[in-house]
């Protein structure tokens, strides 16, 4: 047996070395996003128009959303090395996403309801000054998309420079940083259904397409939400995050000698690091560092735990 210092057995959990760096462009992107709602709202409701505050609502929610984003980074560094988390602070993450998309769900079906009522009963829509609104809010979507996209470059290049620490696995993709960038390009998209209904209306009299924008913005919102609450969901639950990497390691671990794996978990701790455990039985024991060794060379896992079971009668199947 080979001798193993306590370093490499200790376990890590922070949060990616980028995380700070996702926190504050998150910031800045729900400044402009909340300050733009603000206005999309208020010219919406003084105009009439349905689709301008069909995307201010689609705003705020996704303003709610970020924000709750950059709490999770604020929570998850402030706390990364608090001892009361058992297995860190990663789950955070997966609890805003969750809040948000339970949020997000209860504003599509009121959107859908408003929208669906002034489609019946139109009131008479003030184009002309919603439209601009409209335009300036399509452009400060851009230019969160732009923050955003150069925070994702950011992240992919830290993954590299970090993926070859043995024994710690990193984010890779950062789960919460795409949420806001896909919340963002959302967000664009209603921007643009608006402008045209607002075009629509003001140049060829096509005063239905306001209302029925707004439908359409609140059906996006709520498959968004949907997929949203579903995937923080899982994590939450800890359900297996991948079946792949839960078979490369069991097929990796009994290749070796004549192992059984006898129990296997794998969860998601938070942004695409996994914990691990795993029981095996073996009639020629080895150093529990040597079936480490093979496991995070099937997969990357940040908390592996190896348990060793020597079983004198059993024979390889």
């Amino acid at each position: 047996m080979h001798s193993t210092s306590i370093d490499h057995l200790q376990h890590e959990h922070d949060h990616s070395p980028s995380a700070e760096h996702h926190e504050n462009r998150t910031r800045w992107v729900v400044a402009i996003t909340a300050a733009m709602m603000v206005g999309e709202l208020a010219i919406g409701t003084i105009t009439n128009s349905m689709a301008l505050t069909a995307d201010g609502w689609h705003m705020a929610t996704h303003a709610g959303a970020l924000g709750m984003s950059a709490g999770a980074y604020w929570f998850a560094r402030t706390r990364a090395r608090a001892s009361s988390f058992t297995f860190g602070t990663g789950k955070v993450f997966a609890l805003a996403g969750y809040t948000s998309a339970v949020i997000l769900g209860l504003v599509a079906v009121l959107m859908f309801v408003e929208s669906c009522r002034r489609l019946g009963a139109p009131v008479p829509i003030r184009f002309g000054a919603a439209l601009p609104v409209a335009i300036l809010g399509l452009l400060v979507n851009l230019v969160s998309v732009k923050l955003l996209d150069s925070d994702e470059h950011h992240g992919h290049q830290d993954h590299e420079n970090h993926h070859h620490d043995h024994g710690h696995a990193h984010p890779g993709q950062d789960h919460n940083l795409r949420a806001a960038y896909f919340h963002v390009l959302a967000d664009a998209f209603t921007s643009v259904l608006a402008i045209g209904a607002l075009l629509g209306g003001r140049y060829g009299g096509w005063t239905f397409l306001d209302p029925l924008m707004g439908i359409v913005g609140g059906v996006v919102i709520f498959k968004w939400g949907i997929g949203l609450c579903r995937d923080a969901a899982r994590q939450l639950l800890d359900v297996v995050p991948s079946t792949e990497v839960a078979n490369a390691i069991r097929r990796r671990v009994e290749a070796i000698d004549d192992v059984r794996v006898t129990d296997l978990h794998l969860w998601e701790m938070g942004q695409g690091r996994h914990g691990c455990i795993v029981s095996l039985v073996t009639g020629t024991p080895r150093d529990t560092s040597f079936y480490r060794e093979a496991i995070l060379q099937a997969s990357p896992v940040a908390h592996l735990t190896v348990e060793v079971h020597r079983c004198p009668d059993h024979q390889p199947e």
